[in-house]
């Protein structure tokens, strides 16, 4: 039998929400959904049903502020994963949700079995990416003729072994630890493991800012050694 869950959509947009509902029923059969049109009443609900499996969350409903909005409702719930459902499609945004708390972006204009696989991956625990967004770069022109605050030097790069460089490209197009396996051919544990290496010769204290990081590196130069 599969297992149902209990869904809180906050979305302003009548027709969203019954479209995000159906992808709900008719992916994750038996689940409970709750709906709501802005944050002071997503914050209620939240008080009042600590045994929710997952909050999506609309960036751009009453009283949210753009991320202000996700900062509140996961310093109110930290135990309740929270991915942030938007027509926004900067990539700084995307990986600011995530920095802030979110455990995954959806595009709005996502096809409706991706939207599906999406919350699968959540539900599943893993971090959900949209990797179109991150590995096309799509930015504002002011966020994208800024330097990076924390780009990687040559010399860490160089310190990574030659697999390691592979999967921290395939992370930075936003690919999940599954999805990496699958197509380097290696066991989700040693994805795992490889991710911590990267991380730690970094210096960085997670995946999305080795993400940040990395997002201007041209790997081809790296890979040839």
């Amino acid at each position: 039998m599969e297992p149902t869950y209990k869904i809180l959509i906050a979305d302003d947009h009548p027709l969203f929400r019954e479209a995000i509902s159906s992808v709900i029923s008719t992916g994750f059969d038996g689940s409970k959904i709750i709906e709501t049109a802005d944050l002071d009443s997503a914050l209620d609900i939240t008080r009042e049903n600590d045994d929710l499996d997952l909050i999506l969350l609309d960036l751009n409903m009453p009283g949210m502020h753009g991320l202000n909005g996700l900062i509140t409702l996961r310093n109110e719930a930290p135990t309740i994963p929270v991915v942030i459902v938007s027509a926004e499609e900067d990539k700084q945004v995307v990986l600011q949700a995530i920095t802030y708390g979110a455990c995954g972006f959806i595009t709005k204009s996502s096809p409706r079995d991706q939207m599906t696989d999406a919350i699968q991956q959540i539900l599943n625990g893993n971090v959900y990416l949209p990797s179109d967004i991150i590995r096309t770069g799509k930015e504002s022109t002011h966020r994208r003729s800024r330097h990076e605050d924390n780009p990687i030097s040559p010399e860490l790069l160089n310190s990574l072994t030659r697999r390691q460089l592979l999967v921290l490209e395939r992370m930075s197009k936003g690919e999940s630890n599954k999805q990496i396996a699958y197509n380097l051919n290696i066991a989700e544990t040693t994805v795992k493991a490889h991710v911590s290496a990267i991380l730690r010769k970094l210096g960085v204290h997670n995946r999305v800012q080795a993400i940040l990081s990395a997002s201007d590196v041209d790997f081809s130069q790296y890979l040839k050694r």
